[in-house]
């Protein structure tokens, strides 16, 4: 065997962090297919981190539990809404309280410099928090060095919040869901911290817009 064939820790687990970051987004932004919900049924905790393997484990059993209508009509309770639902994954309403603020003309900034548009099938504005965790299982995926700064920019000043909202609702799974992604972003936040200061920052948000402070509203 030569050094080419001995697996990569780190690149596993980077590949491993893209992959929840992506099946966040789609749980986030629609309800899960039968298929999905199957595989999801039978999910294993992580052994190597208590708390996380325990959540993945509750939301295995809410699934398996549930179905698909039921997880369609949760979806559309917690998340959309006739008028709006029980949590608003933006972070614009986290961060300033209303939607299309301050904080979605900073991330529309960095998304253009890194080169990212939202797909022409996407209704929802770039500060939904499915589109985020999509930018960031893109970063991590491709081994990109801002994707910690992304993440302290875009995501850590809100995500926990939001998915602390999340885990209070009346769903077993959306409550599961909640509860994953808040330890989630906890772990990310502290695997992050170190690669805030690699690579090229992401430009386009000063301070005081990290600290969300509004500069108006705009789309």
């Amino acid at each position: 065997m030569t050094t080419h064939d001995i697996p990569d820790s780190r690149t596993e687990e980077a590949d491993l962090r893209a992959d929840i970051y992506a099946l966040l987004a789609a749980l986030l932004r629609e309800p899960p297919s039968e298929a999905l919900r199957q595989w999801l049924a039978g999910l294993e905790g992580e052994p190597d981190d208590i708390r996380l393997s325990q959540a993945w484990s509750r939301l295995a059993a809410a699934a398996a539990d549930s179905d698909v209508e039921r997880l369609e009509r949760a979806h559309f309770r917690h998340l959309i809404g006739v008028i709006q639902g029980d949590v608003l994954p933006y972070a614009s309403y986290y961060r300033e309280g209303g939607l299309m603020e301050a904080s979605l003309v900073a991330l529309r900034r960095d998304l253009k410099t890194l080169g990212i548009q939202r797909s022409a099938d996407v209704s929802e504005p770039e500060d939904h928090l499915a589109a985020m965790c999509e930018v960031m299982a893109m970063l991590i995926g491709q081994n990109d060095q801002r994707a910690g700064s992304f993440f302290h920019r875009h995501l850590a000043p809100w995500a926990n919040r939001c998915m602390h909202d999340l885990a209070r609702v009346d769903t077993p799974f959306y409550a599961a869901l909640g509860e994953l992604a808040t330890l989630f972003f906890q772990r990310e936040s502290a695997i992050l911290i170190d690669n805030t200061t690699l690579g090229t920052p992401v430009p386009g948000t000063s301070v005081h817009e990290d600290r969300g402070q509004a500069l108006g509203a705009g789309e």
